[in-house]
């Protein structure tokens, strides 16, 4: 790789640090604690970010505090008086299922003097594993298993999750009442919805049984019988908007793929390139939003539209693979295949895709780079973009070219981030 395409590569990464950066749990958690109780405080949560939060909180927090909280085995954060449990994402293993159960114990037989602090970050709906009642692990392991294969979009993941949970849409915050409840949230999902982040469980849910089972439909899934016979039972609906255990509920967002967003596009304008957000809440299928993207790319090269280079698209959200080859992928190596593809080594555009927490899909790899050498590379490799598309293997093909975004665990998640440097004309 040339001096000029490294210096590219370097800013791109710089734009994806900004995103990370400005999500960072030592530096939000402080800004939004909420007063002192007169009696205990409880500290619960889960998701990718939730043992940063506690670390952070426990370090800003001169009281009486215990607590528990779930996270992605290798995002623990060493804390002392929170206990920090790792466990299986993204699909639910038996220390979630623990954690989970323990947590609700922890939260029963308080009262109005007391405080629970809830830490929900993007990763809780795996991390936090409560069957409901009839059901089993392995049901739940089945179900998430054909979830992330089906396409489905997170909301109609959640969804479905929270009604098949004794502890989403609701039922943590429930089983907590009377006491307060502050939930300090990182939002991982398109239009930074409460009720989605990690399935809601210290916020009412509006959705229903009948969604959840036209979700099903929609995307056809089969069940297990047990899992059959509770979506028709229809018999624990989760706790709606205006239910009284949840009226002393706050929710407070302290991260946002938005505010992720802006701070990367200010790095891009400091070195001289015009940013252009085209949106935190893109979804749809990876390889379609890449063509789309490409077709972006085109009018600004030819028409100086949406910005005359040097210019940067800047964008985040959650899109979808669904899988049919057998490869390893994830969403933002599969974005990037297919925008390599589509624009087969076009001259002066360089782009990053990565997830926010350091792993895409379930590699422990960020996501990756393309410039204009990688089409001709990957063929003087032996490598058919296209066959690699067509079998979801992304990370495969990034990975023969040492062109993958590596980060490691970065303890925050604010979804995914894409950036595609159009170079100023030549």
């Amino acid at each position: 790789m040339g001096a000029e395409s490294m210096r590219h590569r370097e800013l791109l990464r710089s734009l994806f640090q900004a995103a990370v950066d400005a999500a960072d749990p030592a530096k939000l958690v402080p800004r939004h604690l909420p007063p002192k109780p007169r009696g205990r405080t409880i500290v619960v949560g889960a998701g990718k970010a939730s043992a940063a939060m506690a670390r952070a909180l426990e370090q800003s927090w001169d009281g009486p505090l215990e607590g528990l909280v779930v996270t992605r085995y290798g995002h623990g954060a060493p804390c002392q008086r929170i206990e920090i449990v790792e466990a299986a994402h993204p699909v639910p293993d038996a220390k979630g299922a623990g954690a989970a159960a323990r947590m609700l114990e922890l939260v029963k037989g308080l009262t109005a003097d007391d405080l629970v602090i809830a830490l929900i970050s993007g990763g809780a709906s795996a991390l936090l594993v409560a069957p409901a009642v009839g059901l089993t692990l392995a049901d739940k392991q089945m179900v998430t298993k054909q979830l992330l294969a089906s396409g489905a979009d997170i909301t109609e993941m959640n969804c479905l999750r929270k009604h098949l949970s004794a502890i989403k849409g609701g039922r943590l915050a429930a089983a907590a009442a009377p006491a307060r409840v502050v939930s300090m949230l990182i939002s991982d999902v398109p239009g930074d919805d409460p009720g989605v982040i990690g399935s809601g469980p210290t916020v009412a849910d509006p959705t229903s049984f009948a969604d959840a089972r036209a979700i099903l439909a929609r995307h056809g899934l089969q069940l297990p019988p047990a899992v059959q016979a509770h979506m028709d039972r229809a018999a624990d609906e989760s706790p709606k908007p205006g239910d009284p255990r949840l009226a002393r509920n706050e929710a407070v967002m302290i991260a946002t793929p938005q505010l992720s967003l802006e701070a990367a596009a200010k790095v891009a304008k400091a070195a001289g390139i015009a940013p252009v957000i085209l949106g935190d809440s893109i979804e749809g299928e990876s390889r379609e939003v890449a063509r789309v993207m490409a077709g972006m790319v085109r009018q600004v090269k030819r028409y100086g539209q949406p910005a005359a280079r040097p210019c940067a698209l800047i964008s985040g959200g959650e899109t979808t693979v669904t899988l049919r080859g057998k490869g390893r992928g994830g969403r933002n190596v599969e974005f990037l295949l297919a925008l390599a593809v589509a624009l087969r080594g076009l001259d002066g555009v360089h782009a990053v895709a990565g997830d926010t927490d350091g792993v895409d899909g379930q590699e422990e790899i960020a996501g990756a780079f393309i410039d204009p050498t990688t089409w001709a590379r990957a063929r003087d490799k032996g490598l058919d973009p296209m066959a690699r598309l067509a079998d979801n293997d992304g990370h495969g093909f990034f990975e023969a070219l040492d062109d993958q975004l590596i980060t490691g665990p970065t303890l925050t998640n604010v979804n995914d981030f894409r950036a595609i440097l159009v170079r100023a004309q030549e």
